[in-house]
């Protein structure tokens, strides 16, 4: 008789021993496995590396990274896993490519791995990570498709993300009497003064295509004006992208020489060699002065909030990092990401020279970087909607509103003319691609 419940109490401690080993150690089950990773050749993700190496040894999961220059990630990307089995396990895009990657079903949504009680870290504390970041790059559905809302999933975790900020030379501000900007009538006529001087004011892209679209993409946001309306017409042609468009012409003619030629790099490398006296853009370029490699006004800069026009508006920007649908070790994965973006993750990429992505690093940090405090305070105003994350992006872009812009700030043509011909090209963009089947349907009616 005492038998039985001996039996059945060493049946039950041997299941609690088994189940104690089996969650002793998340990572074990994944150790050998090995996550191929397709991201941006930028400063951040190389900065990520001796990330990957600390994971690599605490987890036994090996890593392999496929590192490219960040224009010809996409096509790489969307070839890789449109396969029916892909090489990728995880893959860093763009902001702007989601809604395309989610349209085309090559991404898996994340809820498949939060569910799950053995992969996801209960100190994660996804709430923790900057809202406009996670809203940009990772979620996919909502308002407009690609903005917050309820029909809204979860498909990325930001990593490398950003929104914009004003850096400003200290030293010359001070000898020209000059106070920090902090609306663009103040920013527009510090620009004229520097000028005045001198002195090259604002560096900016400027390059054909994309780069100078960005850059009045920039100025867009704050003083109020959107690509389209809520029902999908296309509004670059209004006044308040019409002001946006000429205060991109006068940063043209006051910033540094070349703007015209210049993408992100050469931009950024203006204010950073000297050549220019201020950077509004992403807020990356505090990392970057830090950086004795890259700066030589390491000490010099200040930063400020994005200077508002008729509202507050900052970029949103930057990579996302998510597993394809065809990955074929989808939970190892998932550890990897979430690892990476951990609270202790996030701290480790400060001190290896990266970006936060988390408001709790920010505020631990503010001491250290002063363009912490800032950015804090900044992001309440990055705005969701500062470019249409759809997959006709990339040839409004582009095509569109590339070229046109290119036109604004390389010649003396008037403005609005230039951009009614671009609201022209949208429409008929949008047009081609149905987005007016509704409206159409119901005038029908």
């Amino acid at each position: 008789m005492s038998l039985k419940p001996l039996k059945t109490l060493t049946i039950g401690a041997v299941a609690t021993l088994l189940a104690s080993a089996a969650f002793a150690n998340p990572y074990e089950k994944f150790e050998g496995t090995t996550v191929v990773v397709s991201w941006p050749a930028l400063a951040h993700f190389q900065a990520a590396e001796e990330l990957i190496e600390e994971f690599v040894e605490e987890t036994g999961i090996d890593v392999e990274v496929d590192a490219l220059q960040y224009l010809k990630l996409r096509d790489r990307q969307i070839l890789e896993m449109s396969k029916p089995e892909g090489e990728y396990d995880v893959v860093s895009w763009v902001v702007m490519w989601k809604g395309e990657y989610v349209s085309k079903g090559l991404l898996t949504p994340l809820s498949e791995f939060f569910t799950s009680g053995s992969l996801v870290d209960p100190l994660y504390d996804i709430d923790d990570i900057a809202d406009a970041y996670l809203q940009n790059g990772g979620v996919v559905g909502g308002t407009k498709g690609y903005m917050p809302g309820k029909s809204g999933a979860l498909y990325g975790i930001p990593f490398g993300a950003e929104t914009s900020i004003l850096a400003y030379r200290k030293d010359i501000f001070e000898e020209q009497g000059i106070e920090v900007p902090t609306t663009y009538d103040e920013l527009a006529a510090v620009m004229t003064k520097l000028d005045e001087a001198g002195i090259p004011a604002l560096t900016s892209r400027g390059k054909t295509g994309h780069q100078v679209t960005a850059a009045w993409l920039l100025h867009l946001a704050p003083m109020g004006g959107k690509i389209f309306d809520e029902e999908w017409n296309p509004v670059v042609n209004s006044p308040e992208a019409v002001k946006a468009a000429e205060f991109l012409r006068h940063v043209a003619r006051t910033g540094p020489t070349g703007i015209e030629t210049f993408g992100f790099g050469e931009a950024a490398a203006a204010f950073l060699q000297g050549d220019a006296a201020m950077h509004l853009d992403t807020l990356k370029i505090a990392a970057m002065s830090r950086n004795p490699s890259l700066s030589k006004i390491d000490g010099k800069v200040g930063y400020a909030l994005h200077p508002v026009g008729t509202r507050c508006g900052s970029e949103t920007g930057g990579f996302a990092m998510g597993i394809p649908a065809n990955a074929p070790n989808k939970e190892a994965a998932f550890l990897f990401i979430q690892y990476m973006t951990s609270k202790a993750g996030d701290q480790r990429m400060v001190e290896l020279g990266g970006d936060p992505i988390r408001i709790s690093t920010l505020q631990n940090n503010a001491d250290k970087f002063p363009d912490y405090t800032v950015t804090a305070e900044q992001l309440p105003c990055a705005d969701p909607d500062w470019r249409p994350l759809i997959p006709e992006w990339n040839e409004i872009n582009i095509d569109v509103l590339g070229q046109a812009l290119t036109q604004v700030i390389t010649t003396d043509d008037p403005i609005q003319p230039i951009m009614d011909e671009a609201n022209e090209k949208l429409r008929a963009i949008m047009e081609r691609e149905g987005y007016y089947t509704w409206a159409n349907y119901r005038k029908s009616q």
